[in-house]
């Protein structure tokens, strides 16, 4: 017989169950708003950022190739031929391109990046939901105001651009949840084993967000035990299932981390320039090119691109923050995050502080980290990109606070709702996402979907292509991806070893220059062919036989074609033919 009390138990747990529902179903609805004007044509990609959207749809043809062909998964020799690419090194993203097969194998490999991208925005708020409905705040309301900050805050929207790996942060919240499950008595040994498991997960997905999460969380961990003394008992078996979580995550890694770091192409730091890239101190009042509020014009002065807004909170929100701050002070979890955020901020900055697009002169405590082991490998900025988690669980605090000032004072309930929703409009809605801009890709020439470069790869030989790619030209590795990585390329779009001598191993967005590599940049970048010597025939002839050369392609529709045209053909002799949308050098007489 149903009670009363059951019966209103049930209908609150069925009303829970819909909003729970609404919930997932926004946050997917805003995860396609962004996503939008890629979805709705198919010849679009990503406007600021084609790059990396031609890097990641590589990899999501080789987490393919791993499935159909049993390839090797940390390294791959498609790319940079006769070396290999160390995977492990350049965010390979195998917990998504292997599942994301059969997609990639049926529709394409810039169809698997669209899904990878959109869920990866719509599952991190899913899953910052229900962590903070049901462990933070306990408060489905205040819950999904912090969720989709956390998953659509500016920054999440910067790094849309053809970054699905960073803003995939829907692990984070797992790894929070299974470490503050550590504490229950008893199960020291199964919840140490889940935790580990999931920081497997996170490691292929991105370590940069890995050692964030770490650090913060472990501030917040300790921040809890000061503040609650109550919760000191559970150091024992907090401690017993860490070190199971570290010794399983470490035994899962060890193999994928040597490769990492010792194996082929493995690199020891990211260059100078690279570690110079900080947060503009300006950059956090400062509206985001991709919120209401924002457009390119203000925001680029204080940013090197497009992908790289990790700030950008406007400030009426950096207002907000501190206030908050001050209001929940007694509570030691927003103390341990306020001093998370403060120390990450500070880091972002750099080794030297910049304001309003100039240099201050005015050292940043960066400057004494960027050489260790580990953090010599992080951009600066992206230290700033953490504070958007952080401020997503301070709002969700703020709010639940309100809330329940709003039962307590009956009286004053309406007051207390209308100022509350008056202050987040004015905080939030400036920065609310516009949809990512798109731009129309060029069609992928015959000559490579119709398979015609087979012959002249046959015998482990690669194709070259007219400029060789690299950072600011990815395209061949679309069309790579496109043949399902069958089409191997010299050089490409990766992070590698400068070998030079005096290099230091440093990464490079490609491979080290060669004579004739260097030889097309100059053309490319110049739109003029230089004069050319015997010394620079010689080493072309060698280039290309180092290569493995078997073809040399071109696209017309460079605007530098013609000037590349001459050059490569003033260069080898050979007189190229159109066909199948691009000119081709047969260069198998010349290597051989």
């Amino acid at each position: 017989m149903t009670t009363p009390e059951s019966g209103a138990s049930v209908a609150k747990s069925g009303q829970g169950r819909r909003i729970d529902a609404l919930a997932v179903l926004s946050f997917v609805l805003l995860a396609f708003w962004v996503t939008a004007r890629l979805w709705v044509d198919p010849r679009n990609g990503v406007r600021d950022n084609r790059t990396d959207q031609a890097q990641f749809e590589w990899m999501m043809a080789h987490g393919a190739r791993v499935v159909t062909d049993f390839a090797y998964p940390f390294t791959s020799d498609r790319m940079n031929v006769p070396d290999v690419v160390n995977l492990m090194a350049n965010t390979s993203v195998l917990f998504v391109s292997l599942p994301l097969t059969p997609i990639t194998l049926w529709a394409g490999p810039r169809w698997s990046f669209l899904v990878f991208l959109t869920l990866g925005l719509a599952a991190t708020g899913v899953s910052w939901y229900f962590l903070l409905s049901r462990v933070v705040v306990k408060s489905r309301g205040p819950a999904w105001l912090g969720a989709a900050f956390c998953a659509f805050a500016p920054a999440m929207i910067s790094h849309a651009n053809s970054h699905p790996n960073i803003v995939s942060q829907y692990v984070v919240p797992l790894i929070i949840w299974r470490t503050l499950r550590l504490a229950e008595p008893g199960r020291w040994l199964r919840n140490g084993v889940l935790l580990g498991l999931v920081i497997v997960w996170q490691a292929f997905l991105n370590l940069e967000i890995l050692l964030m999460t770490a650090i913060g969380l472990g501030v917040v961990v300790l921040a809890l035990a000061l503040g609650r003394p109550a919760l000191r008992s559970a150091a024992r078996p907090f401690a017993a299932g860490l070190g199971v979580a570290a010794a399983v995550a470490g035994a899962l890694l060890a193999y994928p981390l040597w490769v990492q770091f010792f194996g082929p192409g493995a690199y020891s730091g990211l260059s100078t320039l690279i570690r110079g890239y900080s947060t503009d101190l300006a950059a956090y009042v400062a509206w985001s090119r991709e919120s209401v509020a924002g457009d390119a014009r203000g925001s680029e002065p204080l940013v090197k691109n497009a992908t790289e807004e990790n700030a950008f909170f406007g400030w009426p929100l950096v207002i907000l923050v501190i206030a908050l701050v001050w209001w929940l002070r007694r509570n030691a979890v927003v103390l341990g995050l306020a001093a998370v955020g403060l120390v990450f901020a500070l880091f972002s900055l750099g080794r030297e502080i910049r304001y309003d697009g100039r240099d201050t002169g005015i050292p940043g405590p960066w400057a004494a980290l960027e050489n260790l082991p580990v953090l010599h490998s992080v951009v600066p900025t992206r230290w700033s990109l953490a504070l958007t988690p952080i401020i997503g669980v301070l709002l969700a605090f703020g709010a639940d606070r309100a809330r329940r000032l709003a039962v307590r004072q009956p009286d004053a309930r309406d007051q207390i709702r209308f100022a509350t929703v008056t202050v987040l409009a004015m905080a939030l809605l400036p920065i609310l996402p516009t949809p990512l801009p798109a731009k129309r890709l060029d069609p992928t020439p015959t000559f490579v979907t119709s398979g015609a470069w087979r012959p002249y790869v046959a015998g482990g030989r690669s194709i070259v292509t007219l400029p060789l790619p690299d950072t600011t030209y990815a395209v061949p590795l679309r069309w790579s991806a496109e043949t399902r990585l069958d089409m191997p390329l010299a050089r490409g779009y990766f992070l590698y070893p400068d070998t030079r001598p005096g290099g230091d191993r440093i990464a490079l967005f490609t491979a080290p220059p060669r004579p004739t590599s260097t030889f097309f940049e100059t053309v490319r970048r110049t739109d003029a062919v230089p004069p050319i010597t015997p010394q620079d025939r010689v080493a072309a002839v060698d280039d290309l036989r180092y290569w493995r050369a078997g073809a040399v392609i071109l696209d017309p529709r460079l605007p530098q074609a013609d000037a590349l045209r001459r050059a490569m053909t003033e260069l080898s002799g050979i007189t190229p033919r159109r066909t199948g949308g691009v000119w081709l050098w047969d260069v198998r007489p010349l290597v051989e």
